[in-house]
């Protein structure tokens, strides 16, 4: 237990165990009724806390405001975490705890028979000391992002029992269905009531984004034509040959295996199919939206030219943008940027400024009007059985959520 931010960890190991997984089948706001009832829950914990103007919106987000103590005219800072965990097992999540980690020993993930090896994740290496909290080896931890909901809840609690600590207004939001893309949709940069504020949300130690990756979904029908294959000779279409001869036309260097940094890719996510009918979904992702838009632009080409082929439609491309890079406007608001920085730095962490080879909530709220960089919540292995995260990393987090809003305190609007 922390003695600086008491609830922290507690906070974290209870809401972990809940299972939020969004549904990305599901055509409801949120998409799960496990989302909404968190949030509820949420809420009325805010209330509990004495935060002032707590209320629920359309989409599902919960928003909460702490006044300014002892500041006048400061900018409003927000803060923004999501609560629902991706797609990989959620129920049942049962955390483990490693204490004082050797920074070496292999990591038994309960009797699951799966194991944190620092030969195949060597960033264990960068926890000696460290009390860590792992999966139990079935679940996900949920990490993403329930550590950031607890890091903001222990900020907030700071704050309020900790009133010799002049700040100026301060906004939060915790919403559902990042994990599916679609969370900050209809996020009310209005009510909201922010100049600016920061997704907590990141990786590890340190993590500091303002560029994302432009992103769209691409969903394709193919229309086969099934014979018997013995005599299928100029006759037979086979829909999953002409699905397997669509992605072979690709770039092979292309692909999220082969790609880093700011290099974009095609991600072929699904394929099911038989002879007759075959579906496909890929998505496409590129810092640079020149470069995203030519991807669009060659899967369609390349589509096209399989019709062509056939002398008729049998290959159909829906694209769908779901995000674009925040930095094409964050480059020009590089003053919180650099207020994350500073803040780092005087809790003696190094800033690691690197595009996200992803997206976050920020990216759209961005591109709504309000600017939204990313910070780290401590998060590693994140989205699967390997997931892990420091108590200490957790605790740093919070801090600079502190520092930050000391910052924010001595600006002016």
């Amino acid at each position: 237990m922390s003695e600086k931010y008491p609830k922290l960890i507690t906070r974290f190991l209870r809401d972990v165990k809940i299972n939020t997984r969004s549904n990305e089948e599901s055509k409801t706001i949120p998409s799960d009724p496990k989302e909404v009832a968190f949030l509820k829950n949420l809420a009325a914990e805010l209330q509990e806390m004495g935060v002032s103007d707590v209320q629920t919106m359309k989409d599902g987000y919960v928003f909460a405001k702490l006044s300014a103590n002892g500041v006048d005219n400061a900018p409003t800072v927000g803060f923004i975490s999501h609560v629902d965990t991706a797609d990989f097992n959620s129920e049942n999540v049962n955390p483990q705890e490693v204490k004082n980690y050797d920074g070496q020993s292999i990591i038994e993930l309960g009797d699951s028979g799966f194991s944190l090896d620092p030969k195949v994740f060597p960033n264990l290496h960068n926890y000696k000391g460290h009390d860590l909290i792992t999966t139990d080896g079935t679940t996900l931890l949920g990490a993403d992002d329930k550590a950031g909901v607890a890091e903001i809840l222990a900020l907030i609690d700071y704050l309020i029992e900790h009133p010799e600590v002049k700040h100026g207004p301060l906004a939060f939001g915790f919403g559902p269905d990042e994990e599916i893309g679609r969370g900050a949709d209809n996020f009310d940069v209005k009510a909201f009531g922010a100049d600016f504020a920061y997704t907590v949300d990141g990786g590890p130690l340190g993590e500091l984004e303002w560029e994302t990756f432009n992103a769209a979904g691409a969903k394709i029908d193919i229309k086969g034509q099934n014979v018997h294959p013995g005599t299928a000779k100029d006759t037979m279409v086979n829909a999953l040959q002409v699905a397997i001869d669509l992605h072979n036309a690709l770039p092979d260097n292309e692909r999220p295996e082969k790609t880093e940094g700011r290099e974009g890719f095609y991600h072929l996510c699904d394929l099911t199919g038989t002879p007759d009918e075959a579906k496909m979904a890929y998505i496409i992702r590129d810092h640079d939206k020149e470069a995203f838009e030519a991807k669009k632009a060659k899967l369609q080409a390349i589509a096209d030219e399989l019709n062509k082929g056939f002398g008729q439609e049998r290959v159909s491309v829906h694209l769908q943008d779901q995000y674009h890079n925040m930095g094409d406007i964050l480059k020009d608001k590089q003053e919180i940027v650099a207020m994350a920085e500073r803040a780092m730095k005087k809790q003696n962490i190094e800033p690691v400024v690197e595009p996200v080879r992803g997206g976050t909530d920020g990216s759209k709220i961005t591109f709504l009007g309000l600017p939204t960089p990313n910070l780290f919540a401590g998060g590693e292995n994140m989205h699967g059985r390997f997931e892990f995260v420091s108590k200490q990393v957790m605790e740093q987090v919070t801090d600079v959520l502190l520092e930050i809003v000391q910052e924010a305190s001595e600006m002016t609007k």
